[in-house]
């Protein structure tokens, strides 16, 4: 059976920094054995949600666009990647009106008691955290911290580890922090070997 993990990108900027960490991680994904399909939020082209609440009886959103083919991607990986820099100690406004799109994912689980992922696959599910930001203070993560914690627990993905770089208007180019790229890269990787584990353990038991 493939195994796949979905990575969620939150910057608009292709090659940037939150990117440079982001492949890294992937390259990580890919080396502990898993296929990865990338999601660039601020490049897909979806609507916000408009809260028709259709989702509360139908496990689909009634909003007419391409949303259906990332939910595909959600219930499907064994695990998730998110990489996001800091906007107003939160997220960007295009990867948070992406989690919002997500909101079949909330009502299948929590109104109707009918999740889109099983117990079973749920239950290996997990996910890495990547975040970058300008000012130099740890406070600047608190909020995109609790975001992402939030999101995971939505489409079942256990907040499982996170990267956290902090003071960026100083440090400008990611790659001057090779510490940072090489545990961007340990993350991915480890974070594989953990849905791995988890899911052989599931089988066993």
């Amino acid at each position: 059976m493939s195994k796949m993990i979905a990575a969620i990108f939150g910057s608009n900027i292709l090659g940037g920094n939150t990117d440079k960490l982001l492949n890294e991680a992937i390259r990580g994904a890919e080396d502990a054995g898993y296929t990865v399909e990338r999601i660039n939020a601020a490049h897909i082209n979806i609507a916000p949600c408009m809260q028709t609440f259709g989702c509360m009886t139908e496990p689909h959103c009634f909003i007419d666009d391409k949303a259906e083919k990332y939910y595909q991607i959600l219930k499907k990986c064994d695990g998730i990647i998110i990489a996001t820099p800091v906007m107003t100690y939160g997220i960007p406004g295009a990867l948070k009106s992406f989690m919002d799109r997500c909101q079949p994912f909330y009502m299948a689980k929590y109104y109707r008691k009918q999740p889109m992922v099983s117990k079973e696959k749920a239950k290996s599910r997990k996910m890495l955290f990547i975040c970058i930001g300008g000012m130099n203070n740890e406070e600047i993560f608190i909020g995109p911290r609790y975001t992402a914690k939030a999101f995971g627990s939505i489409i079942d993905a256990a907040y499982a580890d996170e990267l956290l770089q902090n003071n960026m208007d100083e440090i400008h180019n990611i790659e001057t922090k090779p510490d940072v790229m090489k545990a961007a890269y340990e993350k991915g990787y480890a974070l594989g070997m953990s849905i791995s584990n988890a899911a052989n353990e599931n089988t066993q038991s």
